[in-house]
């Protein structure tokens, strides 16, 4: 299995595809701890877990090759550069002179050293539909499906607000009982189960806390779940879908102006909360490997350029159409965006970038989204095809989400999907990576799949760089791991789809097999 034979100029591969993986079994026993922390890295033959073979590959294939750097921009909140486990390796722009106030090297933005900050000190945001809105109504079908669903998410959020505040009060209160009776603040699900007690308040709370503690991997992970869904509805109520806000004033540019270019700053953390998202994929695409640090990353010879331009609500067309750009033009070959929204008042200024990017050879790589939608019904943007029509062009490859566990429950619940504008899928629940101030947490969504492809198209680049970004897209939808067994959409065992049939390759990403086809087509041995 993939002998590496001596040769002239770049030895080649002789290895087996993993294949024929239907009669794989399931995995019947609980994910380890350290299982859990790198399932994505895993493979689906040796391990029964529907990970991309990253070890493998690296393992069989790639320990005796050397790479050349590739640039890969990561389009998202902000990027902790300063995080021990990705210092190492953030992009630098070494023609320009730190703080200077200068442009060293005229490229039309201001010191940035480690990337460019579209959004400047601005953090909140309203959703587009909320944005719509507030322009009033024009008359327009589109208007009045913005005004409609703004009416209803506003009252869903209100609801949803009280109800997790009532829960965590709720859940505050058992937790102190219970910690009381059993005489310590930390206990686990069998210490609850345990309690023998006639007091009523102390038996409901132990009934309530031992179901919650049978979905979640402790007390402290509970509060925190409650916690972020209360901060979650806040959020929305405060900042999302309000009418009175306007994130944009500290800015200084019009928003729908896309020619207003002068605006930003070069600091790509700004909000150390806010940037965990962006820190958070820069570390599934190139976390240092192999420094006994954290995690590691999916790909190796990656310098991360930071750009931000997505913050706390939906971003602005012309700052990522700007962004994506700015990737572009400073030497990005890769760029990965997890975000996404539903409608879009200029979505032609990011088909023009798209097309600007893959003029220039680059790969976007595309969170679907993580509404449990199908794609192929409704608009999600960014896109690189508006309502099913062909496709704007080659360079664009939007990921859905995988769940741990492989067979009918292997696609994430949340996870959006389609045959036609959903291209793969890769893991994306639970995922453990870098978060800011040298932290690392479990986050899931869509967002975590595009960055770990993001990372084969990263280590195929290095590898194989006089392969196209399209021959790069097709060499990972041809190469992955096809099923043929049905599979749950959106969380709901009623609504099954044959996995084939729920993304344009059918198949799930797998770094070994994108390896040995790479080194095939880079030999032109097989045209894609």
């Amino acid at each position: 299995m993939a002998l590496i034979l001596a040769a002239c100029g770049s030895p080649k591969l002789v290895s087996t595809p993993i294949e024929n993986i239907d009669n794989t079994p399931l995995k019947v026993t609980e994910l380890t701890d350290t299982e859990m922390k790198h399932w994505g890295h895993l493979d689906l033959v040796q391990d029964t877990i529907p990970g991309m073979s990253v070890e493998k590959a690296y393992n069989e294939i790639l320990n005796a090759r050397k790479g050349q750097p590739v640039i890969v921009g990561v389009i998202d909140s902000g990027v902790d550069i300063n995080h021990e486990d990705l210092k190492d390796v953030i992009w630098i722009n070494k023609d320009e002179v730190p703080n200077n106030g200068i442009d060293d090297d005229k490229n039309g933005y201001i010191d940035d050293v480690y990337g460019w900050n579209f959004l400047g000190e601005a953090v909140d945001e309203n959703l587009e539909l909320t944005r719509i809105v507030k322009k009033g109504d024009d008359g327009s079908a589109a208007y009045q499906k913005a005004k409609a669903e703004f009416d209803k998410k506003k009252q869903e959020a209100s609801q949803n607000a009280q109800r997790y505040e009532q829960i965590y009060q709720v859940v505050l209160d058992a937790d102190e009982a219970i910690a009381k009776h059993l005489g310590k603040k930390e206990y686990t699900k069998e210490d609850v189960n345990a309690i023998e007690t006639d007091d009523q308040a102390l038996l409901q709370a132990k009934g309530m806390m031992s179901q919650f503690l049978s979905r979640t991997d402790g007390v402290a992970d509970l509060k925190d779940q409650i916690k972020g869904g209360v901060d979650y509805y806040t959020d929305q109520l405060k900042y999302n879908l309000n009418l009175e806000f306007d994130g944009r004033a500290v800015v200084g540019d019009n928003p729908y102006d896309i020619n207003d270019t002068d605006y930003g700053n070069g600091d790509v953390i700004t909000d150390s909360e806010l940037a965990k998202h962006g820190t958070h994929v820069a570390g599934i695409i190139a976390a240092t490997r192999n420094n006994n640090i954290g995690m590691d990353g999916v790909a190796q010879n990656v310098e991360i350029m930071a750009v931000r331009a997505v913050p706390n609500g939906d971003e602005y067309d012309k700052d990522i159409a700007l962004a994506i750009r700015y990737a572009v033009d400073n030497g990005a070959k890769v760029i990965n965006t997890s975000f996404g929204k539903y409608y879009s008042p200029n979505p032609e200024w990011v088909w023009d970038a798209i097309k600007y990017a893959a003029e220039k050879d680059v790969l976007i790589v595309n969170a679907a989204g993580n509404e449990g939608e199908d794609l192929d019904k409704t608009n999600v943007y960014p896109n690189d095809a508006k309502d099913n029509s062909p496709e704007i062009a080659d360079n664009f490859l939007t990921v859905g989400a995988l769940h741990y566990k492989y067979g009918p429950e292997m696609i994430a619940t949340f996870s959006n999907y389609g045959e036609v504008n959903v291209d793969v899928f890769a893991p994306g629940t639970k995922i453990w990576a870098t978060t800011p101030e040298n932290t690392y947490e479990y986050l899931q969504g869509t967002s975590m799949a595009a960055p770990a492809v993001a990372g084969v198209a990263a280590t195929i680049r290095s590898y194989y760089p006089k392969l196209s970004a399209a021959q790069v897209k097709q060499v990972i939808m041809n190469s992955g791991l096809a099923a043929k067994s049905n599979v749950i959409l959106g969380g709901n065992p009623a609504d099954k789809e044959s996995f084939a049939t729920i993304s344009k390759s059918g198949k799930m990403v797998n770094l070994y097999n994108a390896i040995i086809l790479a080194d095939k087509v880079s030999r032109g041995e097989i045209n894609l």
